[in-house]
């Protein structure tokens, strides 16, 4: 986090550019108070003007005097121009260095009312693959600042709906139905987000069948599925529409007619089908290149999973370069980033790797869904310590300033889940029978075969996730008590 915001708060932090707009700045402490009826110098300049030394003709430049109001903080307003990061220098002596300098952004009017919501759409659990639990799993990611998530095993849908089940209302963590498809013929991985049912629960038999057969409960999330169809009876489908794809070899064309049918499947369920890791490297890519672009082109998906599951360049490294020679070819599509993760833990080097930042109007799984397919997302590379964004070059800067200047905070927050001398207590949320009663927040782990049953005892909210509330003049709080944080991260752009 910047050291700066150890001393002093800004807010609102974004809002729609080309009108003005008043601004709070905030002292954390005695250290960082103005002197009451003084004239401080505030100078307000856009990043994208560059020096105005050099370019004093440029605009998107204002200099104004104001005195710190009664309760301490320094307000103004201005003019902000434009879509775009303006610096903020505040001056004691309008000839010396600036005294301190924040930043805030002006959003263009496509921007209004979306709220940045960063996130994993691609996760694996000990129901398939993984090392922790559904509930875990989801727990963890919210500990580290994720505002939504997927549980997305191989083979299984059920495991999704088991995380839903067992935080209900307890959490704003939003967690999204979903799986990753396997189906015969095929050996394309495919994600299905937020899909009302399950894609691999249509062909019989499948490993979902392994929680309760073919109940409605553990295959759809609303009671709705269409019916399963027995294996060899779906082959002979698959085949049959194969023979129409234009592709030399038989193994693409039974391939693409599973991709195309498992797509149509997602869209019919209200989900995200999305392309993941066609440059996994198992010794060989995971699938021949002209075939890849090939599926890119012909989209039997909604998203495309440019960066996600591993840290070697020819991984992520060639995703990117693939994804923007496609947009140079006209094929712009919906992109998405992901840790594809089989640990939630800090021991699994891969558990943070990569995420999405999506500009939605809400965050929910139809408003989330809805702005990835309008592509207002970029994928966050954080595999090293100095992240990278891939996208639309003007999201991907507005995604910058979030990244400096919000979600530090806003990860802070989510961090005040943890206790119990740092470990994660947002685990011990999962299968809360009683909304964890008041406040005393007592519950038990449910035992699995193999396991000991153990109990904890979470004490206030610190297990509470905090409520992701950016609206002008409200503060981020814990959901139970609601103790007010320091910072306000207002987004209101309304």
């Amino acid at each position: 986090m910047k050291p700066i915001f150890y001393h002093y708060d800004i807010y609102p932090k974004v809002f729609l550019g080309d009108r003005e707009q008043r601004i709070t700045i905030q002292p954390l402490g005695l250290h960082a108070e103005f002197i009451q009826e003084k004239n401080y110098t505030v100078r307000i300049f856009k990043v994208s003007e560059s020096n105005p030394s050099v370019y004093p003709e440029r605009s998107g430049r204002s200099e104004l005097v104001a005195e710190p109001d009664c309760d301490g903080c320094l307000r103004f307003s201005a003019h902000f121009e434009g879509e775009g990061e303006h610096y903020i220098n505040v001056y004691d002596d309008p000839a010396a260095k600036p005294k301190f300098t924040l930043s805030v952004y002006s959003l263009a009017e496509d921007m209004a009312g979306r709220l940045p919501f960063r996130g994993d759409l691609h996760m694996h659990t000990c129901r398939s693959d993984g090392k922790e639990g559904p509930a875990n799993v989801a727990a963890n990611y919210r500990a580290k600042g994720y505002d939504f998530t997927v549980i997305s095993d191989h083979h299984r849908y059920y495991p999704s709906l088991e995380a839903i089940e067992a935080f209900g209302d307890l959490t704003d963590l939003t967690i999204v139905q979903g799986e990753e498809v396997h189906l015969p013929l095929n050996n394309v991985h495919y994600v299905n987000f937020g899909g009302t049912f399950s894609i691999n629960a249509l062909v019989t038999p499948s490993k979902n069948e392994e929680k309760a057969g073919s109940s409605l409960k553990y295959r759809s999330s609303d009671g709705k599925a269409p019916d399963p169809i027995p294996v060899e009876e779906w082959k002979e489908m698959i085949r049959e529409r194969a023979k129409s794809v234009p592709r030399e070899h038989e193994a693409e064309r039974l391939s693409y007619a599973v991709l195309e049918w498992t797509h149509e499947q997602v869209q019919a369920a209200g989900g995200l089908g999305i392309f993941p890791h066609p440059y996994w490297l198992c010794q060989m890519m995971q699938l021949p290149e002209d075939y890849t672009e090939f599926v890119y082109k012909n989209k039997p998906f909604d998203a495309f999973e440019v960066l996600g599951g591993e840290n070697f360049f020819s991984h992520n490294g060639f995703q990117t370069a693939f994804y923007y020679m496609m947009r140079e070819q006209g094929y712009d599509h919906p992109i998405v980033g992901s840790t594809d993760s089989h640990s939630s833990t800090e021991h699994n080097r891969n558990g943070n790797i990569c995420s999405t930042i999506v500009f939605a109007k809400a965050n929910e799984r139809v408003a989330l869904i809805d702005a990835i397919k309008e592509k207002y997302s970029v994928a966050v590379d954080t595999i090293s310590k100095e992240y990278r964004l891939v996208g639309d070059f003007r999201l991907i800067k507005y995604g910058s300033f979030l990244m400096e200047n919000y979600f530090p905070l806003h990860d802070l927050a989510c961090g005040k889940c943890r206790g119990f001398d740092g470990g994660v207590v947002a685990v011990l949320v999962y299968g809360a029978q009683k909304r964890l009663g008041k406040f005393g927040l007592c519950h038990t782990f449910a035992p699995r075969k193999g396991h000991a049953a153990a109990t904890a005892v979470v004490v206030n909210s610190i297990a509470a996730d905090f409520i992701h509330h950016l609206g002008n003049g409200h503060v981020l709080a814990y959901r139970l008590d609601c103790s007010p944080l320091s910072h306000r991260l207002d987004i209101p752009f309304l």
